[in-house]
């Protein structure tokens, strides 16, 4: 059975010495072997990324430039530069492994009309599959009336918008003080980037653009199970802004999850009977999460086999446009 695995990440060390803050992910407590467990593999794709996605049975890592990425403080100029040279970058690391690696572009959202250009080129000219954004951008959110352009462009091209957290916080969570284990993945990231898709949600994006789609990763950042919570509170609310549809039904449609960092048969069983297997794809997290784990938990899911095919290839074949695969190919 292929395996395609969708959030991977990749760093390119000619950038980072230009733009240290690229690779800066702040005050996230992590021990110095995790470390340089990370930053040895981030930049590598052939030493030791390809033995071991041969070792679990990876068949296509889809690689996307690692976070903050371009969301961490750079000038609208300087983004539209780091964005053209990392995209170009990938593309060759593609083309040398076409079989084995595919590309979410970055883009340089400080600038929305480079950023739905640089999409644009980075689908039409380099093949990429959609492309991959670090969250907000400073403090501002992809709801944004400066971003109809992107979210025109996104549609028109037909590929998906990967959401994923680690830019630099908009603000302070006093929650959090005194207690640092709470910054980042374990559960700032969820909650702030779950956040930013309700706000995409609530404003009406997928109302004006009901052909946008949205990839959330980490069993999509709470939000799957959440659904029944957010129509009954959106029944309550005080006229306003209202919807073409109630809330839980853009989730599974216009917005997507990915595996990513959950290694859980029981949330992803959860997953499914909240938004059906055909929104739902594989994805590990690397080099943030191994691979070893993560593919054993999705083998020992109790999943029938349509279901599986789905999680595991189909669906990334479909959205992403990759070519089809059969156990007979």
């Amino acid at each position: 059975m292929r395996l395609i695995a969708l959030e991977e990440a990749f760093s390119i060390p000619r950038l980072s010495d230009r733009f240290p803050g690229l690779t800066d992910l702040g005050p996230i407590p992590v021990s110095p072997e995790f470390g340089r467990h990370v930053a040895r593999r981030l930049p590598d794709f052939t030493e030791l990324r390809l033995p071991e996605m041969d070792r679990y049975g990876v068949d296509v890592q889809v690689l996307s430039h690692t976070a903050p990425g371009l969301q961490a403080g750079l000038s609208a100029e300087d983004a539209v530069a780091a964005a053209r040279f990392a995209n170009d970058y990938l593309a060759n690391v593609v083309a040398e492994h076409p079989a084995r690696f595919a590309g979410f572009a970055a883009l340089p959202m400080q600038d929305p009309p480079a950023a739905a250009a640089e999409l644009r080129r980075a689908v039409e000219e380099l093949g990429f599959r959609g492309a991959l954004v670090n969250d907000h951008t400073g403090s501002r959110y992809l709801d944004d009336p400066g971003y109809e352009r992107f979210w025109t462009t996104l549609e028109e091209l037909d590929v998906p918008l990967y959401l994923h957290p680690g830019a630099p916080p908009a603000e302070q969570w006093q929650v959090t003080d005194g207690c640092a284990e709470l910054i980042g993945p374990t559960f700032t990231w969820g909650a702030q980037t779950g956040g930013h898709a309700l706000r995409l949600l609530y404003s009406g994006v997928f109302d004006r653009h009901p052909g946008a789609r949205l990839i959330l990763g980490h069993m999509g950042e709470y939000l799957p199970f959440m659904l029944s919570r957010l129509d009954s509170r959106y029944a309550t609310l005080a006229p306003g802004r209202t919807l073409d549809r109630a809330p839980s039904a853009y989730v599974g449609t216009n917005i997507l999850i990915t595996l990513s960092g959950v290694q859980s048969p029981a949330a992803l069983a959860g997953a499914i009977l909240a938004i059906g297997a055909d929104a739902i794809l594989f994805a590990i997290d690397y080099p943030y999460e191994f691979t070893g784990p993560a593919t054993t938990a999705f083998a020992g899911a109790a999943l029938s086999d349509a279901d599986r095919h789905k999680i595991a290839h189909g669906n990334a074949e479909r959205l992403l446009k990759l070519r089809p695969w059969t156990e007979s190919a």
